[in-house]
């Protein structure tokens, strides 16, 4: 694949600019070519897989890992590289345990999900209840009919190359517990949010309704919720459950920041999440998207050293901290960066792997469009199309994206994301060289661009596209 997109791209014949000067495609052509033989945002992610492991948000490897990002982006030679403290909630599982108690009896393949309450000591052991969806529960009538029972929502998730299907899935990680809480029951099962077969259990965050009694939650893998399933067809099945998980109000995590100084005070700002769930390495969710965005700032920091061609706009390199447990990190950057939101030219995140990129969405104003249409462009012999102008932008880009902050979703193909995604499997084996490397090359393209084009993305009226 490499060789063709290199003779693709050699053959690139740059258009004349609509909006994008000529020599900025220039660069970028350049940058996304060099791009496809990097091997910083592979190593980048070894580094920070091996060296830290998994990051929980609040947790003292969260720390080792903003201690690591300091050195290493120092050593690559990054500007104005700082942490920015918030403090956050904070909670770890301590142990989990689940097991079929009548009438076969057997261990589950369980983990606790993210916010989850712990059960009382020495467990519960209660009737399993089976709804099909999670709009099966909801519809349950509130006559107390699951009082004293653990509800067992066995909802599946769909597998897509755009991870549209999460979406619909990642509803009944809350709503099991509050829905079941709502009728008495004692606790929630689910089957994991994942798109695998195997054995591994997926793990993530849930939130609690105000005013609903906190029951414990818990997912099963895949294996376990068809062989609940497969008792269930049998008869009435009991299950119990032991979890214990340990809490404390306030803690401090925080985001880690380096630049390459513009010619104005502007921004642009990529990044990934520094923190990951604890059961895995993290290389998946988001080892890989801090290893494509330091790659793709690296290579431009490169070039401009080399060339003394600085770029307009300040890049902005952000490790968000604390996004699994609530975007915790991502809520502190707009507040902390409040004052200069109106600075921020445009945003993206890495935060769906580290397979090859395939396309572009924005979020530009609506006669700021064309923009888009220039940057394919130049990305399109890297195997990037052009997408809709309704971009999420990623995860910790939400905020920004609310405050009117233009934004870039670079889609990768996530059709076996969610085998991985927030479980022990999530390991730094699962990760491609080559196809990171299509990704910072992409990055590397894009993130010239946006920084050196005039007037930038909002819309001429300072208008966004709506929401």
């Amino acid at each position: 694949m490499k060789s063709i997109i290199l003779a693709a791209a050699a053959s690139l014949s740059v258009a004349s600019a609509q909006g994008i000067p000529d020599e900025v495609k220039e660069t970028a052509d350049f940058l996304l070519r060099q791009g496809l033989e990097d091997r910083v945002g592979y190593q980048t992610t070894e580094d920070l897989t091996t060296e830290v492991g998994a990051r929980l948000g609040g947790s003292e490897a969260e720390a080792r890992a903003r201690d690591w990002a300091v050195e290493h982006l120092e050593e690559l030679g990054f500007s104005n590289v700082r942490i920015e403290e918030f403090t956050m909630p904070y909670w770890a599982r301590d142990y989990e345990y689940a097991a079929i108690a009548e009438p076969f009896p057997q261990e589950l393949h369980i983990t606790a999900l993210g916010n989850s309450v712990g059960t009382p000591e020495g467990g519960l052991t209660g009737e399993i209840v089976r709804f099909e969806t999670l709009d099966d529960l909801i519809e349950a009538p509130m006559d107390n009919a699951l009082r004293g029972k653990i509800v067992f929502v066995d909802e599946g998730m769909t597998r897509t190359q755009d991870g549209s299907g999460y979406g619909v899935a990642v509803r009944k990680r809350s709503g099991a517990a509050n829905e079941g809480a709502k009728r008495g029951a004692i606790a929630a099962l689910i089957r994991s949010v994942g798109t695998d077969e195997h054995r591994f259990p997926h793990t993530g965050g849930m939130r609690y309704e105000d005013g609903v009694r906190k029951i414990p939650t818990a997912a099963l893998s895949f294996p376990d919720a068809e062989q609940l399933q497969r008792a269930l067809e049998r008869g009435p099945v009991s299950v119990t459950l032991d979890m214990a998980v340990e809490t404390k109000q306030e803690v401090t995590s925080g985001n880690v920041i380096a630049e390459i100084p513009g010619q104005t005070d502007e921004i642009v700002v990529i990044g990934g999440h520094l923190d990951s769930w604890d059961l895995g390495t993290g290389a998946v969710d988001d080892g890989a998207g801090i290893g494509i965005t330091t790659g793709a700032a690296k290579l431009i920091l490169d070039h401009v050293n080399e060339t003394n061609e600085k770029p307009l706009r300040t890049i902005r390199l952000v490790y968000w901290g604390a996004e699994e447990v609530g975007l915790l990190g991502a809520r502190a950057y707009a507040e902390q960066h409040r004052d200069e939101l109106s600075k921020h030219a445009v945003a993206a995140e890495s935060d769906f792997g580290a397979r090859e990129i395939w396309k572009m969405d924005t979020r530009f104003g609506e006669d700021k469009i064309g923009l888009g249409r220039d940057m394919i462009r130049v990305l399109a012999p890297a195997g990037v199309a052009l997408g809709n102008n309704q971009a999420g932008g990623g995860p910790d880009v939400t905020p920004l994206r609310a405050m009117g902050v233009p934004v870039v979703t670079l889609r990768q193909n996530g059709w076996d994301y969610f085998d991985l995604h927030h479980t022990a499997d999530d390991t730094f084996d699962k990760i491609d060289p080559d196809e990171l490397a299509q990704n910072v090359a992409v990055y590397a393209a894009f993130t010239w661009m946006a920084a050196n084009t005039p007037g930038g993305f909002r819309a001429d009226d300072a208008a966004t596209p709506s929401e």
